[in-house]
């Protein structure tokens, strides 16, 4: 199954679902883990303010992450369409045009977030006792902007063209190293947060290396032509404009968090934005899930799209609904039931403790349909709809979060900062489900 694309088109959707997002699923899934078992790590061995100057650098981590989603997904969506059109040779044109945009974007990125460091971290809602953790972490990662992004814009599309368990296996090597090189170089050799950063590092540049050869390799389905290496202006622009959808929700996420630590700072200290910081890298781990399971969903998508079986694609969607919902659900009862234990897990301090309990039983208040949310925009865009997955996309985190985020801590103070993410959710899902009955008669 992996070695032919071509099956995609014939067999049953449910297995085809199972063997693409397995793969993707634990990828994203070590990813997330490694996320949070390294603020375990310098929570209990740099300490409590270390995780609150971590979560100062999650917007810009978050723009970094974009700009290789804004490449990975917009050309693997088009690799996918291209692959059931059997148009190999504008495959290939797509995949070249990636490598030339990551090496243009990531470099940009890296140049102007060293230069303006200091100040994107006030942004954010850094003081001067976390600034300097953030920066020590930042001036690492930022270096290696060019690693990261190629690691997850070619693992993308690794997995399009018909290698989900390679594309695994990429994450699973960054994650195994880093999990080995962090602890090492936080608690041998007293590298404090700039060793976790180093780790990170290191581990991203050997799994980008081993995804980039991939694709070298002239007995894969889909590989490096030396003629295709140059740019072409509608492919890029189609890139671009498919990929915008994740890429805006990373833009808006980090706007998001800004506005999040500036809330949370204001009425609750540097502790209610490491509190933060401890039980949304959880909520991340539910996320990534559904998101493992739209990245297998999306080649198979787009596959069927461009081949013209849209029953199929009905079929995917309601199946991918279905587990989607699920997983969040089960992120909704964590939270609900378990906020204590999981914030113990990475610190002992009590203040930052008793704010993680309390913002987190407010925040998943509405979690359980936030995984339909997402496989709606996600199928949007992996069959080319573009505008669509960006409305979808932008919804929740720009139209209805951000407005909360201002108006809500005025009138609840703390409470109003974790009060705006469900508040946000429900108006979101509401809006989808609207698109989403559009929509659904078109694809008819």
């Amino acid at each position: 199954m992996s070695k032919n694309p071509e099956i995609l088109g014939r067999a049953r959707i449910g297995l085809l679902l199972w063997k693409y997002s397995i793969p993707a699923i634990v990828g994203t899934l070590v990813n997330a883990a490694y996320n949070i078992i390294d603020r375990i790590f310098i929570g209990h061995g740099v300490g409590p303010m270390a995780i609150s100057g971590l979560a100062i650098t999650f917007p810009v981590m978050m723009l970094a992450g974009g700009f290789g989603l804004l490449i990975g997904a917009g050309g693997a969506a088009l690799v996918s369409i291209r692959l059931g059109e059997r148009n190999m040779r504008q495959a290939e044109q797509i995949l070249a045009n990636c490598i030339i945009l990551n090496v243009v974007i990531s470099l940009l990125f890296t140049f102007f977030g060293l230069w303006f460091l200091d100040d994107i971290l006030r942004i954010f809602g850094g003081s001067e006792v976390t600034i300097p953790y953030a920066r020590e972490f930042l001036e690492v990662i930022l270096s290696g902007t060019l690693v990261t992004s190629l690691l997850f814009s070619m693992n993308n599309i690794m997995r399009a063209s018909g290698h989900p368990n390679k594309a695994m296996i990429t994450l699973l090597i960054s994650t195994a190293i880093n999990l080995v090189l962090a602890p090492l170089f936080i608690f041998v050799f007293h590298w404090g947060i700039r060793g976790a950063a180093i780790a990170t590092l290191i581990s991203q540049t050997i799994s980008a290396v081993w995804v980039v050869a991939h694709f070298f390799d002239h007995r894969n389905f889909l590989h490096f032509r030396k003629e295709q290496f140059v740019l072409d202006r509608r492919i890029i622009g189609g890139i671009l404009a498919i990929g915008s959808s994740p890429f805006l929700l990373h833009v808006a996420a980090s706007v998001v968090q800004a506005l999040m630590n500036n809330g949370l700072g204001h009425y609750g200290g540097d502790e209610a934005i490491g509190a933060f910081g401890i039980f949304n890298s959880v909520l991340v781990l539910f996320v990534f899930f559904v998101l493992g399971l739209t990245q297998g969903m999306q080649p198979i998508a787009g596959y069927n799209y461009g081949a013209g079986k849209m029953t199929r694609v009905r079929e995917l969607f309601r199946l991918t609904v279905l587990v989607a919902t699920l997983i969040t659900t089960t992120g909704f009862l964590a939270g609900m039931l378990f906020p204590g234990p999981i914030a113990r897990l990475f610190t002992n301090d009590a203040a930052m403790v008793a704010i993680a309990e309390r913002g987190l039983r407010i925040t998943v208040l509405l979690f359980p349909f936030v995984g339909y949310q997402i496989v709606t925009s996600n199928l949007f865009m992996a069959i080319g709809k573009a505008r669509i997955a960006i409305f979808l996309t932008l919804s929740r985190q720009v139209l209805f979060l951000i407005p909360a985020l201002l108006i809500l801590p005025g009138m609840f103070g703390l409470d109003g900062v974790f009060m705006a993410t469900p508040v946000s959710d429900s108006i979101a899902v509401v809006i989808t489900t609207l698109v989403l009955a559009t929509q659904l008669k078109k694809l008819r």
